[in-house]
């Protein structure tokens, strides 16, 4: 699940890391606070040892709303901070596409209009079709759903050394 809200957060225009496989926790709180990073977790017990850096969210029948509307509540997030403009998949920031790769669309996508960008590490491309639609709808739902309890400011020290940082 938190994966999948990983992923979301690069949507809104999130920096996100995933921890590696079989990190122990205090290598992963070590890590997160070098880098200055607030640790998204599923453990409780993991979040009384952080403190401030570790945000446990729970994840129950809702799945994804229900951990979106927790990170807005209690970090402020802003899910429509800057929508797509991270790669979903890699975390790179998107740049506008190359005419090359805009020859790899479909026709109709070329006929859209709006911004085509492209991951300059896997070479995704994102246009303005339907499933970037569905999307932004949901994040336009989450920014709606809940107004933010605790706002925490994106930005340098707030959430990591770049503006919006999150683990």
């Amino acid at each position: 699940m938190l994966w999948g809200l990983g992923r979301w957060l690069r949507a809104a225009g999130y920096d996100t890391a995933t921890a590696a496989r079989g990190l122990a926790d205090g290598e992963l709180l070590r890590r997160a606070g070098a880098e200055g990073r607030v640790l998204l977790t599923l453990d409780r017990a993991l979040e009384a040892r952080a403190g401030a850096q570790a945000v446990a969210i729970t994840l129950g029948s809702e799945g994804l709303d229900a951990g979106a509307r927790e990170l807005r509540a209690r970090l402020g997030i802003d899910w429509l901070r800057a929508p797509f403009t991270r790669c979903l998949v890699d975390n790179a920031a998107l740049v506008p596409a190359s005419n090359d790769a805009r020859r790899d669309l479909p026709p109709k996508a070329r006929t859209l209009g709006g911004a085509i960008n492209g991951c300059p590490d896997c070479g995704r491309l994102y246009w303005p079709g339907s499933h970037v639609r569905r999307m932004l709808a949901r994040l336009e739902a989450w920014q709606e759903s809940v107004p933010p309890r605790r706002v925490r400011t994106v930005g340098v020290g707030a959430m990591g050394r770049r503006a919006g940082d999150i683990s």
